[in-house]
């Protein structure tokens, strides 16, 4: 069960924006992904719990940040409630999108996992649902993916699987790279991994 901790930042000015601690597991029905968020001040700043199936499909989510709250899953494309702390302005919605997106690495580690692609490969379009900071206002949003190569690096565990994808953001054209490993993400815009207390697990 990989544990440990991402700092998060602004990807255009490089902001602080603070630090997601979490854990994270495959098991027999899909891979769930748990954490809470901290404020570069140290304060509690939300959580995430994202569950997925074996074929990369969000059969649970919950976030909660600034007050707000969502729960999500597809069902119908996607089906969402989002919710303020007393209750009094929820709104269920519905977008025919394939998953969901937002700041946390846990969504890479997703979408990846349902498009399951092979290197050199064509890019995938994928049209996902983002929950954006702060108030997790939804978005719909099309997005492409690649995965550019897979290369082995020898650890004292031995060889980890790094596989580089390029992601382009269809209505802007802006693209970025995102790094993988099993269900851990090295490195992607906005987010570093600072700790890993164990090592990634592997997707079969």
């Amino acid at each position: 069960m990989p544990r440990g901790r991402y700092s998060l930042h602004d990807p255009h000015d490089h902001t602080p924006l603070g630090e997601e601690h979490f854990h994270c597991a495959p098991g027999p029905s899909g891979w769930r992904y748990v954490a809470q968020r901290i404020t570069p001040s140290g304060d509690h700043a939300g959580s995430v719990d994202l569950a997925i199936d074996e074929l990369g499909r969000p059969i649970r989510l919950e976030l909660h940040a600034s007050g707000w709250q969502v729960r999500a899953a597809a069902l119908d494309g996607v089906t969402w409630v989002r919710t303020d702390a007393t209750g009094a302005h929820a709104d269920e919605r519905n977008a025919p999108a394939h998953a969901i997106t937002g700041t946390s690495p846990a969504f890479l580690v997703a979408t990846a996992r349902l498009l399951r692609l092979v290197p050199a490969s064509p890019a995938t379009r994928v049209r996902l649902v983002a929950f954006t900071d702060p108030v997790l206002a939804p978005r719909t949003l099309d997005q492409s993916w690649a995965l550019l190569k897979s290369e082995a690096h020898a650890t004292d565990n031995g060889p980890l699987t790094v596989d580089e994808y390029q992601v382009t953001a269809l209505d802007t054209g802006e693209q970025h790279t995102v790094h993988l490993t099993g269900d851990v993400v090295l490195a992607a815009p906005g987010i570093e991994l600072e700790n890993l207390e164990t090592p990634p697990s592997v997707f079969g």
